[in-house]
């Protein structure tokens, strides 16, 4: 690792981390939890209008940080590329939260077992685990 990036970190964190600005910032934080199993951290809330200013949440072994969406700061879709060992329940439980289905769990030519889905934000999430379907 190039000395840079040799830094104190919170627990949870990692040298780039993943900060989403969405539009319904309260709705999202409980859709996290509902169906990626996010476990809450810590949330600021913005005293002039009660908007999320900034939540935090662990999934698995990693944060990402929520935001209410506002002036510069506009909701903008991105993709998130999750390891989990449950893949097809994931993408079941996304599914089943409004999420749009972009391809059903299938062994990938890279060594992934994958699925995908379009959340209710307009964020791609590869859901994945390393390995095929038979590794299960």
């Amino acid at each position: 690792m190039n000395k840079l990036y040799d830094t104190p970190k919170p627990e949870g964190f990692r040298t780039a981390n993943t900060y989403l600005f969405v539009n319904d910032a309260p709705s999202y934080i409980d859709f996290i939890k509902s169906v990626f199993l996010g476990e809450e951290l810590s949330r600021t809330v913005r005293p002039d209008n009660g908007d999320i200013a900034n939540c935090i949440l662990s999934i698995g072994d990693t944060n990402i940080m929520i935001a209410q969406a506002r002036g510069d700061f506009e909701n903008m879709a991105t993709a998130i590329y999750l390891y989990t060992s449950e893949v097809d329940k994931l993408y079941e439980a996304a599914i089943d939260a409004g999420c749009e289905s972009v391809f059903k769990g299938q062994d990938m030519d890279y060594g992934d077992y994958q699925a995908g889905v379009k959340d209710i934000q307009g964020n791609y999430w590869w859901i994945s685990k390393r390995g095929s379907a038979d590794s299960y």
